[in-house]
């Protein structure tokens, strides 16, 4: 079984507006929706399970369909969140099932995009969308640039994340209690467990909505 986790706890905060950005409407629907239909509608996709504060979820079961099987609640980081949604899928999944982790404020998601990450997961323990750097990048420290960084090397992690459910969960659950709040990407518990992670090709259209100039790209974009 692959279940989708769509992760729409978050604040928003950075956007500078009165409710979360994944409840912004755009053209009649929330952020959230967009990608909700993508998942919905893709045929290896069985299960979607979204992370949210109880006072939206009335509001996000307007644009559920029959995929849609419960919430879990937010942690303190993303990390936590994601955590809370494993611990509550573990009971009805097997350990051998995917998890695809996406962001409610990533609303141009593909279809190709998921079954690239499904597809890979076929041979590896998971898979993550990665983009190569476009400009050089540098270490610095003081004030001053200490090292340069082979920008070959270097990637920038996207969204959807799928790894297998059982050894991503106890992948985070070695974090507890304290270590899961330094975690910042998805697959990092991954990587330090030494779990196989595929590098599969990003999509520079599938980006997350942080800022207001984010937001009003997404707006041309679907506006025409």
């Amino acid at each position: 079984m692959n279940i989708a986790v769509i992760l729409a706890g978050g604040l928003g905060l950075r956007l500078g507006e009165s409710l979360p950005k994944q409840y912004i409407e755009v053209k009649g629907r929330p952020v959230i929706s967009y990608c909700l239909d993508i998942f919905e509608n893709h045929s290896e996709v069985e299960t979607v399970w979204i992370v949210a504060e109880e006072r939206w979820r009335d509001f996000i079961l307007k644009w559920t369909g029959a995929k849609f099987k419960g919430f879990s609640m937010p942690g303190k980081n993303r990390q936590l969140s994601i955590y809370n949604a494993l611990t509550d899928i573990s009971p009805f999944a097997d350990k051998k099932d995917l998890v695809i982790v996406h962001d409610g404020v990533r609303p141009l998601v593909s279809g190709e995009q998921i079954s690239e990450c499904i597809n890979a997961c076929k041979t590896h323990e998971g898979a993550v969308p990665m983009l190569p750097m476009k400009d050089t990048v540098y270490m610095g420290e003081g004030g001053r640039i200490t090292s340069l960084l082979a920008r070959e090397k270097i990637f920038a992690g996207q969204a959807p994340e799928a790894f297998r459910l059982g050894a991503y969960y106890e992948a985070n659950k070695r974090l507890l209690p304290e270590k899961i709040f330094a975690i910042n990407g998805s697959a990092e518990p991954a990587v330090m467990a030494g779990m196989d992670i595929a590098m599969i090709p990003g999509d520079e259209n599938n980006f997350k909505i942080t800022t207001k100039a984010d937001l009003e790209s997404f707006c041309r974009i679907v506006e025409g």
